[in-house]
């Protein structure tokens, strides 16, 4: 196994969006990297068994993170195949890439990259992304290059939140939060559209048809979420990563004046969810969304 790309890592300019992921988000997602890669993995986990990956496949995941998906796809199509994992951020594909050095036998690769900018192009059987595409500035132009990486008649799976009611550990801790602080003006620095762009299913099988997909096809999945160890550990994530933490972060000073009670508040909204042997989990629900690159 090899755990860096073999392929050119040539860096174009960063866009704000990939700056702000490295410079600002990066710390924060590994800090509670047991919520991002445990506590959410129910959602990959469901449709695992079903991907149309077969042994000897080529595979690219695209945001892979921290590689945990990578690496599950890598042993789906063992020795015969590959997987590349491709991420704008680089202190992920650290991670990635030592996470990996424990997977014998595995044709398995990172490689800095943006996909709304530029992926390889005809090279893949499947390819997946987690979590990712929401992020998306142009969420057409990541479809489409994501679907010009495939062979012809290859299929795209990508797995988003559907909406803000269905996801109460997103959207809670924000109404909290902005019972104290103000929203973030149009000038706020983000991580792009948000965790709830894709969530429109009319709104998102137009983007896939505008990529160039055929064979569209939208599974909802259920499942509980991981949100943190304990009320602490909770807390201190949604104040950290997602809408909550990108109100706190933006309200400055004020946050930090305010901490106290927002602290408090969300603790008590917290304790009335459900506590497992992991710690405190939420109620979430995603897409599964699916496409073929058409055979011309």
């Amino acid at each position: 196994m090899n755990a860096r790309a073999n392929v050119n890592e040539a860096i174009t300019q960063d866009t704000p969006f990939v700056e702000f992921w490295n410079d600002v988000l990066a710390p924060k997602f590994i800090r509670f990297r047991h919520i991002l890669v445990d506590g959410l993995s129910n959602h990959s986990e469901a449709v695992f068994p079903d991907l149309p990956v077969q042994a000897g496949a080529r595979v690219l995941d695209v945001g892979c993170g921290f590689g945990d998906t990578a690496i599950k796809l890598a042993k789906i199509v063992g020795p015969t195949g590959s997987v590349l994992g491709v991420d704008c951020c680089d202190a992920f594909l650290q991670h990635a890439r030592v996470h990996a050095l424990s997977h014998k036998n595995c044709h398995l690769h990172f490689m800095r990259g943006d996909a709304e900018i530029e992926l390889p192009t005809d090279q893949f059987d499947f390819v997946f992304a987690r979590f990712g595409t929401m992020f998306f500035a142009n969420p057409v132009a990541g479809l489409r290059n994501m679907r010009r990486a495939l062979k012809p008649g290859g299929r795209m799976v990508h797995i988003v939140w559907r909406n803000r009611a269905d996801n109460p550990w997103l959207s809670m801790a924000k109404d909290i939060v902005l019972d104290f602080l103000p929203q973030p003006g149009a000038e706020a620095q983000t991580c792009g559209p948000g965790p709830f762009s894709m969530s429109n299913e009319d709104t998102v099988r137009t983007m896939m048809q505008s990529a160039g997909y055929t064979d569209i096809e939208f599974q909802r999945v259920d499942a509980p979420v991981l949100v943190g160890r304990d009320v602490k550990d909770a807390i201190a994530f949604q104040l950290a990563i997602g809408p909550a933490g990108e109100v706190f972060r933006e309200a400055g000073e004020r946050a930090e004046e305010m901490r106290p009670q927002i602290e408090a508040a969300l603790a008590e909204a917290i304790m009335k969810e459900t506590k497992s042997s992991d710690g405190i989990v939420m109620d979430s629900s995603s897409w599964v969304i699916s496409g073929t690159n058409p055979i011309h």
